[in-house]
């Protein structure tokens, strides 16, 4: 079984061999090589990989289930975070309270400063519900996504995966995601907030989408057809080496129970609803196990970029990310074995 004609090895073994590659390159080169990866990932070879494995993918059947199916596991695991942060927070209320009344029958005016200590913390402040939310809604499903559904489930099915992220992940990472930024966090002074309609034009993935569904009935050269394939291969590799190199450059992990209540939710109760859920809309076989290895997804590493930018809580979104892809490799066998 544990051989490596197996799927599931040979994936283990690209993931951490080349991540692991990744974290030592990003150790010791300087961290501009791991903007410059990423951008040539994102406007060249994400575009051309998407355009590739297009031409391959079948497109047949209800394909438009898959945006949907995005859509409505951003909905259930955001009103399960919602949930749990309700619940943590009227613990912490009744927590005080009882804290103010104990400390009232101990005579507080000795230390009057205490109280106004007690008021002030707070384990549930909106930073932290906001960066809460966000790992939520941004699942990486392209970086890490791709490569994991490919290796999974075949070409033949990229489509399931690419529709879930394109149409799904991506239009909320721009329109929830900054919607729930806003909401819970603040930016710096004379920062303008970004417009989600403008960042999702400039996202080539999505220009990437209706251009490799037109030419799939465009006879291509050999020559050209098998250098994107080439092209399209190699960016699943480098797409695993930039996330080691984005891993090695996290510091400070903290808010640890949080961070794995977060990852509970996102990457194994969200996956297992809605996946269970689609077995009553005829949904099965790998169109159904490509979605859920897509709900099962870490965060998402623009969830840091988008922390930083309107003051969220960092902390908790690096630790989200640290241990979401380390949890990946336990939940995979999971979703294997119940959907398969």
């Amino acid at each position: 079984m544990f051989t490596l004609e197996n799927p599931l090895v040979m994936l283990y073994v690209r993931l951490i061999g080349w991540t692991l590659l990744g974290y030592v390159l990003g150790k010791l080169l300087p961290k501009i090589f791991t903007t410059y990866l990423g951008k040539a990932l994102l406007f060249v070879g994400v575009p051309i990989s998407i355009v590739s494995f297009l031409r391959q993918a079948d497109l047949s059947g209800w394909i438009v289930i898959a945006p949907t199916t995005a859509w409505v596991a951003i909905l259930v695991g955001a009103g399960l975070a919602w949930i749990w942060i309700d619940l943590g927070v009227s613990d912490e209320r009744f927590g005080k309270l009882s804290k103010g009344i104990t400390a009232r029958e101990k005579n507080l005016e000795t230390n009057p400063s205490m109280e106004a200590t007690l008021e002030q913390e707070s384990a549930w402040s909106g930073a932290t519900q906001g960066s809460f939310l966000l790992a939520m809604t941004l699942g990486n499903t392209a970086f890490m996504g791709y490569p994991v559904s490919l290796a999974l489930v075949g070409p033949q099915y990229f489509a399931w995966s690419l529709f879930y992220d394109l149409i799904g992940s991506t239009i909320a990472a721009y329109s929830v995601g900054i919607a729930l930024a806003s909401r819970y966090g603040s930016m710096s002074s004379g920062q303008k907030k970004p417009n989600p309609f403008v960042s999702m034009a400039k996202t080539p993935a999505l220009w990437s989408l209706p251009i490799g569904v037109g030419m799939r009935f465009v006879p291509l050269p050999t020559i050209i057809s098998g250098g994107m394939s080439t092209i399209a291969w190699t960016t699943v590799t480098l797409s695993l080496v930039m996330i080691g190199m984005q891993l090695s450059q996290l510091r400070t992990l903290r808010n640890v129970k949080k961070a794995l209540t977060c990852l509970s939710i996102k990457m194994l109760l969200t996956p297992l609803v809605v996946g269970t859920g689609l077995m009553f809309f005829g949904v099965t076989g790998e169109p159904r196990m490509a979605m859920v290895l897509q709900m099962g997804m870490p965060p998402a590493f623009s969830t840091l970029v988008i922390a930083q930018a309107y003051n969220l809580d960092r902390d908790l979104t690096v630790t989200t990310l640290a241990f979401g892809v380390v949890l990946l490799l336990f939940t995979i066998p999971i979703w294997l074995w119940l959907f398969s």
